[in-house]
């Protein structure tokens, strides 16, 4: 099942797609106000709202205010050594506020303050069933689908110090959708690819991660519930800009487009921030 938050002239709906039809799910606004009815997947399947076209709908964020939005730093072994790092033995964890997110084709805000704009596509998994201390095991039940994000980072700020949340959670900055696609029909493994004008930057296969989505949920809440909507970030593999010769980061006016197979496309044009 594929459930997005669309954006209509009476504020956001959460949607259900089935191919080109887009069908309301009455009473929620948005996907994480779904996500945290106890009954979620048995509503969004049986809704009969009104419907839209797929081709052309206005997408907000697919989870616009989530609670916690916990990303994983080096967890793809071709980015630990493209920058000159070891395998961690543990997760490296940062977190992102809801205000840097935007809808999967809204454009991304490139800021006054920062000429180190990079691109990091990254697996996005959002809990769908509250845990703490969740085992490994178990860690699937808790989780509700999974969907597309960059995790746009102004290095620049993000290496004034060693600590990294300065650099990683600019408002406007960080795409998130299409959809959630649910555990059920998807699970990392497809290729996830990073292009800046039709150029290929990153290509790596969302199953390569040194930290398992499953290990993740389970590690993270061990330190923290997590809720309904949370969303965590795993990783991005190699080939951001940051780490080639020389240097590339995004300049106005280029298109950055970020592909799961299997869960869809963000497609973000840059624009300096007014």
């Amino acid at each position: 099942m594929r459930l997005l938050t669309l954006r209509t002239d009476n504020g956001t709906k959460a949607v259900r797609q089935d191919g080109d039809t887009l069908t309301e799910i009455d009473g929620f606004a948005d996907v994480g106000e779904l996500l945290r009815s106890s009954d979620w997947e048995a509503t969004a399947k049986a809704a009969k709202g009104a419907t839209h076209q797929a081709e052309g709908a206005d997408l907000d964020a697919v989870v616009p205010s989530p609670g916690k939005i916990i990303c994983v730093g080096h967890n793809y072994r071709n980015h630990i050594k493209e920058m000159g790092r070891k395998v961690p033995a543990f997760p490296t964890l940062f977190a992102k506020y809801q205000e840097s997110l935007i809808g999967p084709n809204d454009d991304l805000a490139l800021p006054q303050e920062s000429d180190a704009v990079d691109w990091e596509a990254e697996l996005a998994v959002v809990i769908g069933k509250k845990g703490r201390r969740i085992s490994e095991a178990d860690a699937a039940d808790h989780i509700a689908g999974y969907a597309v994000l960059n995790d746009v980072s102004m290095r620049d700020y993000q290496f004034r110090t060693i600590q990294w949340l300065q650099g990683k959670t600019w408002e406007k900055s960080t795409p998130f959708g299409p959809a959630l696609v649910t555990n059920d029909e998807f699970s990392a493994g497809p290729l996830m690819t990073s292009e800046v004008d039709g150029e290929i930057q990153q290509q790596t296969p969302t199953g390569d991660l040194v930290f398992t989505p499953e290990f993740l949920v389970s590690y993270i809440s061990t330190i923290i519930t997590l809720n309904p909507g949370d969303v965590i970030a795993t990783g991005t593999p190699g080939g951001v800009g940051h780490a080639q010769d020389p240097k590339r980061y995004l300049q106005e006016g280029q298109i950055l487009v970020t592909t799961i197979e299997g869960l869809g496309q963000l497609k973000n044009r840059v624009v300096k921030e007014a």
